[in-house]
């Protein structure tokens, strides 16, 4: 099954635009590979109003979130993950604001110097100031008329530390990098996990959300289909690296380039990181057997 990807979509850097009666994004100025056109922030609400993935510190994106948020209150500062295309303007945001940041906290296991990055980078200084693990609801004043309700939802997978956000009122999921429109969502060891992803996405699956707005490219409007494509494309991946495996390949390095033939070669980091995410994956459900470690060790079909 082919995912469905949707890569087209109205935008202009620094535009606030209203996308339903309770949600606002401003796009952030920082394009790139593993950002596509740039970090969506989203205000949810009216008057008292939360903001997800506040994103970069670049000057020009944060004149034009304040200006979005003239004359509004922020209650809440919410964060997917502690990625450098996420978090940064969380905290100056929140203090304008005399509100709180909330997030998972650190992830699993932190990156080390020297070790391969994929992405925008880890922002190893952020602390939300309230931690969440999924399950914790926030709402929008209801003394004042308005009415949001923001469930977390722990997703691990992309990185152990993934939160996305439920709106009740709207039956909207905010995405993060757990499910994104135009591209799939790397899934890097050491702290991203395979096994765990994929029971992520069948969580979101299960929920049946109307709508789901990642944190960088257009709305996906379909979700039922989408997701189920984006769960089929993971198990197909497994079959590809199991056959690698049966036509007697036996390392990453070889298995990218036959599974990945399409894909620009300055992707293949990448793609190696997530080669060795599925494999961790088989490895643990003992249909593959690991020969070293990491990257550079031999693998061999289990039986």
């Amino acid at each position: 099954m082919s995912i469905p990807f949707v890569r087209d979509f109205d935008f202009a850097y620094g535009r606030y635009d209203t996308l339903s009666p309770l949600i606002g994004r401003v796009i952030a100025n920082n394009p790139g590979p593993f950002t596509y056109t740039g970090t969506g922030v989203y205000i949810i609400g009216n008057q008292n109003v939360a903001v997800i993935d506040p994103g970069p510190v670049l000057p020009d994106h944060m004149a034009a979130l304040d200006a979005a948020l003239e004359g509004r209150t922020v209650t809440h500062v919410l964060v997917t993950h502690h990625h450098v295309d996420h978090c940064p303007y969380a905290h100056p945001l929140a203090d304008k604001h005399g509100c709180k940041v909330y997030g998972y906290g650190a992830p699993r296991r932190e990156p080390k110097m020297g070790e391969v990055r994929l992405e925008a980078g880890d922002d190893l200084a952020f602390k939300p100031d309230i931690e969440i693990r999924g399950g914790e609801v926030f709402e929008g004043p209801k003394d004042l008329g308005e009415t949001w309700t923001l469930e977390a939802i722990h997703t691990p997978g992309h990185t152990s530390n993934h939160i996305c956000y439920g709106l009740r009122e709207e039956n909207t999921l905010f995405s993060g990098d757990h499910i994104m429109g135009w591209s799939t969502s790397v899934v890097s060891p050491p702290d991203g996990d395979m096994g765990d992803y994929l029971a992520s996405l069948e969580d979101i699956h299960a929920r049946k959300f109307k709508h789901i707005w990642p944190t960088h490219g257009p709305c996906i409007t379909e979700p039922d289909a989408f997701v189920s494509a984006y769960i089929a494309h993971r198990h197909a991946r497994e079959v590809q690296i199991a056959n690698c495996l049966g036509d007697g390949l036996t390392s990453i390095a070889d298995i990218v380039p036959i599974i990945y033939a399409s894909l620009d070669k300055r992707l293949y980091p990448a793609a190696a990181h997530s080669v060795l995410a599925h494999i961790n994956h088989m490895v643990e459900t003992g249909r593959v057997v690991a020969e070293g470690d990491v990257l550079k060790g031999a693998y061999r079909l289990a039986g």
